[in-house]
């Protein structure tokens, strides 16, 4: 069960939260399923949904072939339980790889992983930096709201080693937060989302406090410049299968 977030509660000054000062420590291991879950619209919709992709990615592997299913930025492994539900048990040549940079969600994805059911999958989780991972022998590619975390001059060759990394038909699941060209659409969109946060629970105080905390450090895109970038890779399939407000999931196959 995850704590609830009051991380950007604080209304004293000396606690108050600087700009740019987000980062995936301890604290925030501790409350990101609440987190993320009352922040971030249709993450739970993305979930769900991974179990019916990996089955139907999954279908296109050869049957003596390595598949890895990796997620990317991994957090509290919440994506590698979905690509377990959905993967064949009866299949022997399956790992699910799960990778992060953050100590403290390693620790805490490694009990979360402990919890999956299909345990004919073999798992592994790796602290590293995504920048320096590999990418081999993949059927399936998540990246939830990760890519948006790197730093822009670094996203075209990760999003090309992915490729190059993946198998045949292979998946590539990106999820972002997205920005649009124009400014009017963009502030609407702002707007219905910090009510939708305040619908979940979240003071003004809270959205604000987080609002500067994540400055510069999500840098979002236009939806545009990701679908430029897969096809840049050499993607043959790029198309959004799930949006909310400014949240869009793209599902890529090589």
């Amino acid at each position: 069960m995850s704590n609830k977030d009051q991380i950007y509660k604080a209304s004293d000054n000396a606690q108050r939260a600087k700009r740019g000062s987000f980062v995936f420590d301890a604290r925030v291991a501790t409350v990101f399923e609440d987190m993320i879950s009352r922040s971030v619209p249709g993450y739970q919709q993305i979930l769900e949904m991974l179990p019916t992709l990996t089955r139907q990615c999954q279908l296109s592997q050869t049957a003596e072939k390595q598949a890895n299913y990796y997620d990317l930025g991994c957090s509290l492994g919440a994506g590698m339980v979905a690509m377990a539900q959905g993967l064949n048990p009866e299949s022997d040549n399956t790992t699910i790889i799960g990778i992060d940079n953050s100590a403290a969600m390693i620790e805490q994805a490694t009990q979360n992983i402990s919890l999956i059911e299909n345990q004919t999958a073999a798992s592994q989780l790796i602290e590293q930096d995504l920048l320096e991972s590999e990418v081999s022998s993949a059927m399936m590619v998540l990246m939830n709201f990760t890519l948006q975390f790197i730093a822009l001059e670094h996203r075209d060759h990760l999003i090309q080693r992915i490729y190059d990394g993946l198998h045949s038909n292979g998946y590539l699941v990106l999820s972002e937060k997205i920005t649009f060209d124009d400014d009017t659409t963009n502030q609407a969109l702002i707007n219905i989302h910090h009510q939708y946060k305040a619908d979940q629970g979240y003071s003004q105080l809270e959205i604000a406090q987080k609002r500067d905390a994540i400055e510069n450090v999500l840098i979002p895109e236009t939806l545009a410049v990701h679908i430029k970038r897969l096809k840049s890779a050499g993607f043959r399939i790029i198309t959004p299968w799930v949006q909310n407000l400014q949240f869009i999931s793209i599902l890529a196959i090589k």
